[in-house]
């Protein structure tokens, strides 16, 4: 790993449930001397990607908020499916969510809540494995065959444990069966009490970018109903992907690659 892989790495130490972080802590968990993680440090700081609070600590700084301004100007996934994910909210009454494809993992980009919204539900900047869940099944169902067996050979024990397949041919079998329905349902698979309802979002050339999802309890009175909007859903990542490959004033989104 360079010097710079390494300084860059400090800033994974951050979330929200640990938000602060001193110099002699960082050094400890990363095993790095004092006196590099201090010069990483100084560098972050001088970079606006870390500020400096009370007894020598750190927390994120505020060159993060102008980088997501930016993000969410020119991501087309954002830009394009903010409006669409919150007018199909607003018809279903269920929460719903916008998701990418972010190296192997899935990232939430925008959240619409309801007022009943699960508990723990996906929010904006959340990762998540890309394991498990409607969410993150259809994105699967879609990988180019090569991206798949790479996840297959890194997460194989969770994807038993998701129940996609306990081996190669069942994990393809079942996710050639959620490509050809076009969504994927889910019960509580990556979340106790979230069911999932999901479709497929592409870029102009038809390589998947991540998906579009409505979300409820499992213990809703409604859940019958909520399966039901699978073509609702279905449409709606349509006119998102459409409006993706059609837009010229967005950047051009190729798919995230597998890391």
């Amino acid at each position: 790993m360079s010097s710079q892989d390494k300084m860059l790495a400090l800033l994974d130490a951050f979330g929200v449930d640990a938000p602060v972080w001193s110099a002699d802590e960082l050094a400890a968990r990363f095993e790095l001397p004092p006196s590099t993680c201090y010069r990483y440090l100084k560098s972050l700081h001088q970079a606006g990607l870390l500020a400096r609070v009370g007894s020598g600590s750190y927390v994120i700084g505020p060159r993060v908020l102008a980088l997501d301004r930016v993000s969410r100007v020119s991501d087309p996934v954002y830009s394009i499916g903010s409006p669409v994910v919150a007018a199909l909210s607003r018809r279903t009454g269920f929460s719903a969510l916008l998701s990418v494809l972010y190296s192997d993992s899935v990232m939430c980009v925008q959240q619409v809540a309801t007022d009943d919204a699960p508990e723990g539900l996906f929010g904006r900047g959340q990762q998540r494995p890309l394991v498990a869940g409607a969410t993150a099944n259809i994105i699967l169902a879609h990988l180019p065959p090569h991206q798949l067996r790479s996840v297959f050979n890194r997460q194989r024990d969770r994807i038993a444990a998701a129940r996609l397949g306990a081996d190669w041919e069942s994990l393809r079998d079942k996710l050639s069966a959620i490509r050809q329905q076009g969504y994927s349902f889910s019960l509580g698979e990556y979340r106790a009490g979230i069911a999932g309802l999901a479709a497929p979002l592409f870029n102009k050339d038809g390589e998947v970018l991540g998906s579009i999802a409505l979300a409820t309890s499992t213990t809703s009175p409604k859940l019958e109903a909520f399966h039901a909007l699978a073509p609702a859903v279905m449409k709606a990542a349509a006119e998102i992907s459409r409006g993706i490959a059609e837009s010229a004033d967005v950047v051009d989104l190729p798919a995230r690659a597998l890391g």
